[in-house]
């Protein structure tokens, strides 16, 4: 099936265009998260939720047997206080039908997938979805594996198959894409002063040195 082009301006994300699926953030993946700092990836995948709110983007958060693994982490199902997970027996989150559906439904063909683990729970669909006509991105930090060669290997094969490795602040510039778009600046600077690290000191920074008077 054709997807769109790699290059060019068209791709690039667009809120218009994209849906978010968050995978299996839940206790259990995150006891055995060896790849990167375990608040990191917590922190990142919360900014990531905030952003899809801000913007509009359809939102789909899904779990594996949650009552063993634990409920999807506080921070994500907070953004999202109304929208139950799915509960899923499938480690590959594309082989629920409840989830596909929900997906095709919105009619939207930029896929961004982010969960734990990157090895098994991200790459399954994200592989899988490439079939399907979609264009798949994988926010590589707001997701996480076993080990550091784990989550690096899984990242090498999406992207052999195709898939596109992004960051969750990656994601927020391609969406914002223009600062003079101001409806939603504000909203986003409170995520990036909450969740951007370094980058939040520093607009916030920004944004003192700006009010200061020059005399």
């Amino acid at each position: 099936m054709t997807r769109t082009a790699k290059t060019g301006l068209e791709a690039l994300l667009t809120p218009e265009e994209s849906v978010l699926v968050l995978i299996d953030h839940q206790p259990f993946q995150f006891a055995n998260l060896n790849s990167h700092e375990a608040t990191m990836v917590a922190n990142n995948a919360v900014g990531l939720a905030k952003l899809a709110k801000v913007f509009d983007v359809p939102t789909v958060l899904t779990t594996v047997i949650e009552e063993r693994g634990g409920h999807l982490i506080k921070g994500i199902q907070n953004v999202f206080p109304d929208q139950k997970p799915i509960n899923r027996t499938s480690i590959n989150t594309w082989e629920d039908r409840r989830v596909v559906d929900v997906v095709e439904k919105t009619g939207r063909k930029k896929l961004i997938l982010a969960g734990l683990w990157t090895e098994i729970c991200v790459a399954m669909p994200a592989i899988q979805a490439l079939s399907g006509g979609y264009d798949v991105f994988v926010v590589t930090d707001a997701s996480g594996g076993v080990t550091a060669e784990a989550h690096d290997m899984a990242v090498r094969r999406m992207v052999q198959a195709g898939v596109v490795p992004i960051t969750w602040m990656a994601v927020s510039g391609e969406w914002q894409r223009d600062w003079a778009r101001e409806e939603r600046t504000a909203e986003l600077s409170e995520i990036l002063f909450e969740h951007g690290g370094g980058s939040g000191i520093a607009l916030t920074w920004e944004l003192q040195l700006l009010a200061t008077p020059t005399a």
